[in-house]
């Protein structure tokens, strides 16, 4: 299985202008470890909202592509969002689960995709024709393409091993991140508008 940390720095790798809304606990971790930067939105509560919320702002930017990273615990939460997502079908929305078959912000626990349910499989039933599972390395740089290429809704669903990383923490204050990203996606003036 691969790592999470070396996952979303393949993926995060000569990014551009992405933005990218990280699912709380491990997702924000990684996406910081990788480099922390005013386009990262790494979400600090709302369990089951990061996919919601990157569809939204997709929708809302939709010059901009935007990446979902979020763990397979959040994404079961949120298995809604997906069917809103195959229907407004935004051209520019990515959605990357790190599929570690466990709860690793609460203790371990075996989520779902531990006993066969199959994120990908649910997504492409719900309408989102590109959606894959995604075991190797070779497959993250075709991956991390069609993320920056897509004109479609992409899932994927990449396997990682369990095991926690040393933490590397985002900014902790809501409003100063929500600001940041703000100002990042509308430009300098953004702190002006309401």
């Amino acid at each position: 299985m691969l790592d999470r940390r070396d996952v979303v720095r393949a993926l995060l790798e000569d990014r551009g202008d992405l933005l990218v809304v990280a699912g709380l606990g491990a997702s924000a971790w990684d996406i910081t470890a990788a480099g922390d930067c005013p386009n990262n939105f790494p979400l600090w509560g709302g369990m089951g909202g990061a996919a919601v919320l990157g569809l939204g702002l997709a929708l809302a930017q939709p010059q901009r592509r935007v990446l979902v990273i979020t763990g397979d615990g959040e994404m079961l939460m949120g298995l809604g969002a997906l069917c809103t997502i195959a229907v407004k079908k935004p051209a520019n929305l990515s959605v990357v689960v790190l599929d570690n078959e466990h709860y690793s912000e609460t203790g371990g626990q075996e989520t779902a995709t531990r006993h066969g349910v199959d994120l990908a499989a649910i997504a492409r039933g719900a309408g989102i024709a590109d959606s894959r599972v995604v075991h190797g390395a070779q497959e993250l740089g075709p991956l991390r393409q069609a993320i920056h290429a897509t004109t479609a809704p992409l899932f994927a669903n990449v396997k990682v091993a369990p095991g926690n990383h040393p933490l590397v923490l985002p900014p902790r204050e809501g409003a100063y991140l929500t600001a940041r990203f703000r100002e990042a996606v509308l430009g300098p003036a953004a702190h002006h508008q309401l």
